[in-house]
């Protein structure tokens, strides 16, 4: 974490699980990310409703694509005519996500023949955490995008990947020895580190709710929302969470205005995330660490340029994919960080609790 840094060594008591466990759940890791990436690009496609039924599409295991089972399907459901473009994003993220929560089973049936193990906690968490996550995507369906659960659909796939995450950083954990004035300059961090990682969820939020009220381009202009600095909005009904407008809301119901409040607001939180991060990060480089220095300033600012792209490039398919991706990889290392102070120790761990007292 600093230049001045001596090796790492594994925590006392502790074997780092190096072996086919730890693989298994950097497996799962890696797959949670493409979960979370065909899920943004399954709803920016406009095919959350591409099957109308759960867990099959239109009574198919796959998706009908030959002329009679289109024929039959749409029979079925006249209200919700086949569209192949749209059937196929939304049965592959299923499948997907599918093969996710089998492998998180796995997972959860191993912990559960070795107790003792540091994760065992956070596995069963993160098992219900999974199944909770399956039903949003259920609900996803059967409510007709209905932007709450939308929303709380892409939280609970932020929040699948981040404890995965965790889980694999404890799995390998590996404390890093510090100078004892590193260490408390970084102990001087935690609070702006876990403060900025509650911004950025709650900024992630806000994209969720952006996205699931197809407000993305209520501002087609930057730096300015259209051409004024403060534009007309009607917040109320922008951020009414009650509201249950239906009974399907493909394309989004709201009026221009609330959509404008919306996506106005997504952008002042990016202008408070940036500037959290960026503070966040000039104090992490004058602690020493400047390696996490640059991460978080090169993850803040990749993600300021892909939604400022997503504004003036009206919103391209690779570029909202990407923010997407960019918004999981801004909460992964925000995560990291702060996981990462908190398992840093001094060289001379006994003149920690005097220098405690001291600088309090």
């Amino acid at each position: 974490m600093s230049s001045s840094a001596v090796e790492i060594q594994p925590i006392a008591g502790q074997k780092p699980q190096t072996g086919w466990r730890l693989r298994l759940a950097l497996a799962a890791c890696a797959l949670a990310v493409v979960v979370v990436v065909l899920g943004a690009f399954t709803r920016l496609v406009g095919a959350g409703l591409g099957c109308p039924d759960w867990p099959g599409c239109y009574g198919h295991l796959t998706w009908p694509d030959e002329r009679h089972e289109i024929q039959e399907a749409n029979s079925a459901f006249p209200d919700a005519p086949v569209d192949v473009s749209k059937t196929w994003p939304e049965m592959v993220h299923r499948y997907f996500a599918g093969a996710l929560l089998l492998l998180v089973a796995v997972l959860t049936c191993l912990a559960w023949r070795r107790r003792g193990q540091r994760t065992f906690k956070q596995t069963q968490f993160l098992m219900a955490l999974i199944l909770l996550q399956a039903a949003f995507g259920m609900w996803t369906v059967t409510l007709k995008l209905w932007p709450q659960v939308v929303t709380a659909h892409l939280l609970g796939g932020m929040a699948t990947l981040s404890m995965l995450w965790l889980i694999v950083e404890r799995m390998r954990e590996r404390r890093r020895y510090v100078p004892l004035h590193a260490f408390l300059a970084l102990q001087k961090l935690r609070p702006l580190a876990l403060l900025a990682a509650v911004v950025v969820v709650l900024q992630i939020a806000l994209g969720g709710w952006t996205s699931a009220n197809y407000a993305a381009l209520a501002c087609v202009d930057f730096p300015t929302c259209q051409g004024q600095w403060w534009p007309q909005a009607d917040f109320r009904e922008g951020f009414n969470i009650a509201q249950q407008i239906g009974p399907n809301y493909l394309g989004g119901a709201l009026e221009s205005d609330a959509r404008t409040a919306i996506h106005f607001t997504h952008r002042l939180g990016a202008l408070l995330v940036t500037l959290l991060v960026l503070c966040l990060a000039v104090l992490t480089w004058r602690a020493a660490a400047r390696a996490w220095a640059l991460v978080l300033i090169g993850a803040v600012l990749l993600q300021v340029g892909l939604g400022i792209a997503n504004v003036v490039m009206f919103l391209p398919l690779p570029v909202a994919v990407a923010h997407n991706a960019g918004a999981a990889l801004l909460l992964l290392v925000i995560i990291t960080f702060c996981y990462h102070i908190q398992v840093t120790r001094p060289v001379n761990s006994t003149q920690v609790n005097s220098a405690l007292t001291q600088t309090q």
